[in-house]
């Protein structure tokens, strides 16, 4: 988490509105930084995903805070039964909104490959092989298996990065960048940890275990073929899991398409490259660090054209910036050894 002293000033100073994590919250009423005497209106952001992390109590011990009369506003993007529970310990009467997809699943390509015990990763790999996607959102169900699924596909040459709940929100950034930015073409992550992921143009979305919850499967895949793109969904399951088929089959009201991994075509060696390298700049906000300036440093009395440079992005400490492949090397050279408002600053490449 981030530290607690300039939150504190802040609240000196009596805002209207406050956001904050359950567990964070919590800490400011008890240091009494922090009083619901006068709350009007409470909001639980991602309420599912909250109660997955496990902060039902921590939510509760907030609301003991709040005055009886309020406004509560709960917003979830699935609907299990927990969720209705918490609404009818906490809401009066609540009124359901239910707001529609974006997405047009028709715009998407579902395909499910039937696999044998001990394949998953292989099979992975020969679907990475056989669609060559330039981004793919691959799904697991715990989080050291995300870990371990992206240091695999890293050791086999691709480039692969994880996200999960262990990671500092430093190590967030910095794999959400990646991926953003096209320099990271596999991205590897929970449900949770993808919750409120929201990727342009994301080609492909792999399911390298199925979730038990078809409204949850249907979650994930509508992360691809937005905006009037089309999408890829694939889906690996062994023959114990025929009823998660089942039962997501049931949900869509249709039948679904099951294929044998031995239609894939692969390709030995094939990798998938992405197109862009992302490099940091240790300089941001704080120094008056804009993209202009940034851009300026690459382009300006050097060779490289502007259409190489990809994706800026500044935070208070730190900067990003997002350049093709074939002038990583040249760019990284340039912004080390040269200025950024007449200043240097330590630049490296994120891996």
């Amino acid at each position: 988490g981030k530290p607690i002293g300039p939150q504190l000033a802040s609240l000196e100073h009596h805002p209207h509105i406050v956001v904050g994590t359950p567990g964070r919250v919590l800490k400011h009423l008890q240091k009494k930084s922090l009083k619901l005497d006068g709350l009007k209106t409470l909001v639980l952001d991602e309420a599912d995903r909250m109660l997955d992390m496990g902060f039902h109590e921590d939510i509760m011990r907030i609301i003991d805070k709040t005055p009886r009369q309020r406004q509560t506003l709960l917003f979830s993007a699935t609907y299990p039964n927990k969720i209705k529970e918490i609404s009818d310990a906490i809401q009066n009467s609540p009124v359901d909104v239910h707001v529609e997809t974006l997405h047009e699943h028709n715009k998407i390509k579902q395909v499910f490959y039937e696999i044998q015990k001990g394949h998953r990763t292989k099979t992975l790999v020969s679907l990475l092989q056989h669609y060559r996607p330039e981004s793919s959102l691959v799904f697991c169900n715990r989080r050291q298996q995300c870990q371990e699924l992206a240091n695999e596909l890293r050791q086999q040459g691709f480039h692969a990065l994880a996200m999960h709940g262990d990671l500092e929100q430093k190590e967030r950034d910095q794999v959400l960048i990646q991926f953003a930015n096209k320099s990271c073409s596999i991205l590897i992550a929970t449900d949770v940890a993808a919750r409120g992921l929201h990727i342009n143009d994301l080609q492909a979305v792999i399911n390298f275990e199925l979730s038990p919850d078809p409204e949850l499967h249907i979650h994930r895949i509508g992360r691809t073929g937005r905006a009037g793109n089309e999408g890829l969904a694939l889906s690996l399951f062994m023959a114990a899991e025929q009823y998660k088929v089942k039962a997501i089959k049931e949900y869509l009201k249709s039948p679904v398409q099951i294929e044998k991994t031995s239609s894939l075509k692969t390709r030995e060696n094939f990798r998938l490259n992405p197109p862009m390298v992302t490099l940091c700049i240790n300089g941001g906000r704080k120094e008056k660090v804009r993209a202009g300036d940034i851009l300026g440093a690459l382009t300006a009395n050097t060779n490289l054209p502007g259409k190489k440079i990809g994706k800026i992005d500044i935070s208070d400490n730190v900067s990003y910036v997002a350049v093709e492949y074939s002038i990583a090397k040249q760019a990284l050279k340039i912004l080390s050894e040269g200025k950024i408002k007449g200043r240097k600053f330590k630049v490296r490449k994120l891996r």
